[in-house]
């Protein structure tokens, strides 16, 4: 509050990240597991944090590199821009950041009472996980992408329903 008993702002310094050429980043593993970013060699940015823009509709388009202080250095507009080696370093960094498994093969799905339990195979190895009212934990995220939440807060995504083998595919279709 001021003098006068009104309310103060204070302004928030916003900065707005330049633009970056893509072949001028390049990236780093530091001991640790500590990501360093260098643009165009002469700016150099330690514990660099990657994050999606976009996680639900884009998710390998519109990362973002945030420094230290979690302000953004700049946004890669599409990963396959990178080269192998940057664009493998940032998917490690996506990976650890979000943890959400890819559903691969779906093996079984028992449905009962409202509450289905489902045994698959992803990206990270076989699970089984339940999930209560699939009709509010499983959200279409368009382009066949399914996101399901289990009842522990889990997130499974089927990145393409329409690459599932034809029992997985039947097997989802009976609960979704």
């Amino acid at each position: 509050m001021t003098d006068n008993g009104k309310l103060a702002i204070t302004p928030i310094s916003v900065t707005h990240p330049e633009h970056v050429e893509i072949d001028k980043l390049r990236l780093f593993r530091e001991p640790a597991w500590i990501l360093r970013l260098t643009i165009d060699g002469d700016r150099s940015y330690l514990k660099v944090k990657v994050v999606r823009a976009a996680p639900l509709s884009h998710p390998t388009r519109y990362i973002c590199l945030l420094d230290a202080k979690d302000e953004e250095i700049c946004m890669i507009d599409d990963l396959t821009q990178l080269d192998l080696e940057a664009r493998a370093l940032i998917e490690e960094e996506l990976d650890r950041r979000y943890l959400t498994a890819a559903i691969q093969r779906v093996n079984a799905v028992r449905n009962e009472y409202g509450t289905s339990y489902w045994d698959v195979q992803t990206d990270r190895g076989p699970r089984e996980f339940v999930v209560q009212n699939v009709s509010e934990n499983a959200q279409w995220l368009g382009d066949h992408r399914l996101l399901i939440i289990d009842v522990d807060g889990n997130r499974f995504e089927i990145p393409r329903l329409d690459e599932l083998d034809k029992k997985s595919l039947a097997a989802v279709e009976q609960v979704v």
